[in-house]
């Protein structure tokens, strides 16, 4: 027996996969797995099949042609085709979380593309599948551009790829956002995006700092704010929240000294501060700022808003420290402080 793949669309009406199927299984052929593409010309059907050894390519062709398939598109197989999509998706997704540089690789592995062309320029309002080609956007810039003679890229290979690709993208952004800290004093702190898992050390930080910490951080004399909260603050929707670590010792896990979050709302995003009262006056409050800074002018948007006590002096000497213009408006109390980004600017302007 012989391992083959075969392609070939059908209408997409009752019946009509079953008249396929039956003219393969007149032939001996033992279908091993089967994917249905839904497209606007009809179903595609994509088989993995085991074949007799004496059956042809063509004599597969005339199969597929007399269950009523056209387009059909025949290839020998290997065993590792054997393995399920989604076994295979999930395989590359892994290898993309160890080296996002591999995504030229991985988008040709998945889709059998002939090339994988990387270009700087955006696909614009260009992305989707041609007779041959794929265009898919590249979240850091860019574009890729596959090519593959046959069979035709289908709408659901064009939507695994394209997340393969903000997988790719996502680990890239966080790699490059996680740093190691130097203090005036020698002490190396880690700088890293958060994520759910850290609410214990988030919560921690919060019970060791001062009341007033608390409360020039959330503008408020609330105690601890409850773990729903700060799990949003961890993961927000838009925007990104970093913590600085001090790595434990003797087998004790890593603690939380600081908390930078950036929440995005329209075109502006909003940052906040909270450093424990121990770590407190040693640049870890201006270092994170400028990191968020950077991270929002990346992403686009055309100002970092800060809300500050007016009597909170320590936030303002860090806001100084960033060397940018911020115009601040008074309020009583409460000063709003704005600093507008260069790349926000230029995408207004363009």
């Amino acid at each position: 027996m012989t391992l083959w793949r075969i392609r070939a669309t059908v209408d997409d009406r009752p019946g009509y996969l079953s008249v396929l199927t039956a003219s393969l299984a007149l032939r001996g052929v033992n279908i091993l797995t089967v994917q249905v593409h839904t497209t606007e010309v009809g179903a595609v059907d994509d088989f993995l099949v085991d074949a007799p050894d004496q059956l042809t390519e063509a004599d597969l062709l005339a199969a597929v042609e007399r269950g009523r398939g056209r387009d059909c598109w025949v290839a020998r197989s290997e065993a590792r085709g054997l393995a399920d999509q989604p076994t295979r998706v999930l395989g590359l997704a892994t290898r993309l979380v160890r080296d996002p540089d591999a995504t030229g690789e991985a988008l040709r592995t998945l889709l059998g593309a002939d090339a994988v062309t990387w270009r700087p320029v955006p696909v614009g309002a260009r992305p989707g599948i041609g007779a041959a080609t794929m265009l898919l956007a590249d979240p850091a810039g860019g574009s890729f551009e596959l090519r593959r003679a046959a069979p035709r890229f289908t709408p659901a290979e064009y939507a695994r790829a394209q997340t393969l690709v903000e997988l790719a993208g996502t680990v890239a952004r966080r790699a490059a956002d996680q740093v190691t800290l130097l203090l005036p004093d020698g002490t190396e702190l880690s700088v890293r995006p958060a994520t759910g898992d850290d609410l214990p050390g988030v919560v921690e930080l919060h019970r060791a700092c001062s009341a007033r910490s608390r409360q020039r951080r959330y503008l408020g004399g609330a105690p601890c704010p409850p773990a729903s909260r700060l799990r949003r603050l961890l993961e927000p929707a838009r925007g990104i929240t970093l913590l600085a670590t001090r790595a434990g010792s003797g087998g004790e896990a890593e603690s939380v000294v600081a908390m930078a979050n950036l929440l995005a709302e329209g075109d502006e995003a909003e940052a906040a501060l909270l450093v424990g009262d121990d770590w407190q006056r040693r640049g870890i409050g201006t270092a994170l700022l400028r990191r968020l800074v950077g991270h929002a002018e990346r992403a686009g948007y055309v100002a970092v808003v800060l809300l500050v006590q007016a009597e909170n002096a320590p936030m303002q000497r860090t806001l100084a420290r960033l060397g940018r213009p911020a115009p601040v408006e008074r309020d009583g109390s409460l000063l709003t402080a704005t600093v507008p980004l260069v790349a926000g600017v230029t995408a207004r302007s363009g």
